[in-house]
């Protein structure tokens, strides 16, 4: 899991600093809208769809996510069934030649995930509700009417955790043989329309 973080986060920064660099002039119209999904969600169990605002008088936007738990594959064999919600505010860093859209970027994120779910121990019924407040940092690239849009962060987590860790929009700390329910992490790839 390491190595794939560490790869995941060397690929984001290495196209962040390729698109960054190209700054030749564009014709491209600048959409103000996306939707998006979430890249390979459905293999960690889960479906998110997410619609993005653009604030290009202020290099801001909003996004919001919602993701339906059991609309993927179920990779922990613990049948879960809930929802998750999210709400990132997006500071885009300054750039010649900006699109409203495109751009480095710091969020500020709140995540809610709620599902229940056969826990490990005894197969029962049981419920993971948890919170999340994380910052991340990511680029979005666009082209056309099409946008890659990329990020890792982490944060502070509370509530009611699983017996994985995993709470479909967000992990808890588990790396380096160290266990912590209180520090969230995630990183993750959305592909999406403009418009």
């Amino acid at each position: 899991m390491k190595k794939i973080l560490t790869l995941f986060i060397l690929s984001l920064a290495s196209v962040a600093l390729m698109a960054y660099n190209k700054k030749s002039a564009t014709t491209q119209a600048d959409y103000l809208n996306s939707v998006k999904v979430t890249f390979l969600s459905w293999f960690s169990g889960s479906t998110k769809i997410s619609y993005e605002r653009a604030f290009p008088n202020i290099d801001q936007s909003g996004e919001i996510c919602a993701s339906l738990i059991c609309a993927g594959y179920d990779k922990y064999k613990n049948n879960p069934l809930g929802f998750t919600v999210r709400y990132g505010h997006k500071f885009f860093i300054a750039d010649n030649n900006k699109l409203a859209l495109r751009g480095l970027y710091l969020r500020p994120e709140l995540i809610y995930s709620h599902y229940y779910y056969d826990s490990q121990a005894d197969g029962s019924r049981t419920l993971a509700n948890m919170g999340a407040a994380i910052a991340t940092v990511g680029y979005q690239y666009m082209y056309k009417r099409f946008l890659v849009d990329g990020w890792f962060g982490g944060g502070y987590a509370f509530g009611n955790e699983s017996d994985t860790g995993y709470h479909h929009g967000f992990e808890l700390w588990h790396w380096f043989g160290k266990y912590n329910p209180n520090i969230a992490m995630s990183f993750s790839i959305r592909l999406g329309v403009c418009f």
